[in-house]
């Protein structure tokens, strides 16, 4: 018996969704529909400086305007418990450590990301042979998960094809021991989403290529925590006129202000480029 397809959605209420978003979410969305299946809506709503009420409301909005719905919605903010979880289980197994690099001593100890995305730098280990971690998570700290070395994490993308990312701390490595938990007592985007895309049963990942870097993470952790490893598909990134990809910064090319010049939902669709095939 076939396993039933569930996708989601994971916008965050940091700014308003734009046209490469809804790109993105729509191909989630058709092919949910296609699979005849299940799609949550996952409020990735973890960063307290930025996530803003009348964000998460327009994001919601607009995703419905634009043609898009889900059975079930979640939010991060009140799931932090699961994460302290499942944080733990990994101090317990001694694979992670905490890291007290500082933003200067990060300037200096890192190389700078090796392709232009939003990436964060490969990071040389400078916390990592420190004195043993206790096995408690210990408040305002940092910590690292510790990736092994000269591994590569290898899938296969459903879209992309296939993928291999080189793990470790020397300057050949495509990503180093990468952040799991905040000071602030909240996890990373890394750990998040692991433990979200298992506790709702996702069997497909739908997201833009410049995350296929945190999927070799991901599945580090997936494989760390127990959890299954689902199927990917990183969509082809829409960019402006001048070949930058797109951000919530781009406010002219937002869902809502789209909306207000008078667009239709299928004027907006009409607009998203088709996927390029691997190789393509």
């Amino acid at each position: 018996m076939s396993v039933p397809y569930i996708g989601r959605l994971a916008p965050s209420p940091t700014g308003l969704l734009h046209i490469g978003h809804a790109h993105t979410f729509w191909i989630a969305y058709e092919r949910e529909r296609a699979a005849k299946g299940k799609l949550w809506l996952r409020d990735e709503d973890l960063d307290p400086q930025r996530s803003r009420a009348d964000f998460a409301v327009a994001m919601r909005e607009d995703l419905h305007w634009l043609g898009i719905t889900w059975e079930a919605e979640m939010r991060q903010s009140e799931r932090v418990d699961l994460y302290r979880a499942a944080m733990e289980k990994l101090l317990l197994d001694g694979l992670v450590y905490p890291c007290s690099c500082s933003r200067k001593d990060l300037q200096h100890a890192t190389q700078a990301p090796h392709e232009d995305s939003d990436d964060e730098p490969v990071y040389n280990g400078r916390c990592r042979f420190a004195a043993a971690p206790k096995a408690i998570l210990t408040p305002n700290t940092n910590y690292r998960f510790r990736v092994p070395d000269g591994e590569a994490i290898r899938f296969v993308d459903v879209h992309a094809g296939p993928q291999s990312f080189r793990a470790g701390c020397d300057v050949s490595a495509d990503f180093g021991d990468f952040l799991v938990w905040r000071k602030d007592g909240l996890p990373s985007y890394q750990l998040a989403c692991v433990v979200d895309d298992a506790a709702m049963g996702i069997t497909e990942v739908v997201r833009g290529r410049d995350l296929l870097k945190s999927t070799a993470r991901q599945i580090l952790l997936q494989r760390a925590l127990g959890f299954p490893t689902p199927s990917y598909f990183h969509a082809d990134l829409m960019c402006d006129d001048a070949g930058v990809r797109l951000a919530k910064r781009h406010d002219a090319l937002s869902l809502r202000a789209m909306r207000d010049a008078g667009l239709s939902p299928q004027d907006v669709r009409d607009r998203f480029p088709e996927q390029r095939s691997p190789g393509a």
